[in-house]
């Protein structure tokens, strides 16, 4: 349904590879009512309009041409980290007209997944997940090790 799905599962490793050259940028999410620690993220384009944020995209070429061209109607994108024990609470996201987009780059085994309403998915690396933000959603990562994604708001 989204031919852009294909083209980021295609580069996920080399977006991943982007995503290890920037751990030192990361800051924590701002919104600490959502979720009080272990959620930090990187922006590459801005939220809600997409506007790029140049020193991020210097520091993200492929992964920001890969939005840019394969995205075009792309809003925020940028890398989202959950730590270990970390929980997104329960959340409607900003009542816009796009979809989000999850391309998994860091998945660990075990209990770490997205629950949009009432069904529950796991992310997996390399795997693209697409939902409706404007539905309650969570997300957790009761795992030991990190869970790492690249994350962009669209409209279809």
């Amino acid at each position: 349904m989204f031919p852009f799905a294909a083209a980021l599962e295609e580069r996920w490793r080399d977006v991943l590879g982007e995503f290890e050259g920037i751990r030192d940028a990361l800051i924590p999410w701002h919104e600490r009512k959502l979720c009080e620690q272990g959620w930090q993220v990187f922006a590459i384009y801005g939220f809600p309009q997409g506007e790029a944020i140049a020193e991020h995209v210097a520091r993200c070429p492929v992964t920001a041409s890969l939005v840019r061209e394969q995205i075009p109607t792309h809003g925020a994108a940028g890398f989202s980290v959950l730590a270990p024990g970390a929980h997104i609470l329960p959340h409607r996201g900003f009542q816009g007209d796009f979809l989000r987009c999850h391309l998994g780059l860091i998945v660990p085994e075990g209990n770490c997944a997205l629950r949009i309403e009432s069904e529950t998915r796991p992310w997996q690396a390399g795997r693209v997940i697409i939902f409706d933000d404007r539905y309650e959603h969570e997300a957790w990562n009761r795992t030991a090790a990190e869970r790492v994604v690249l994350l962009v708001d669209f409209v279809p």
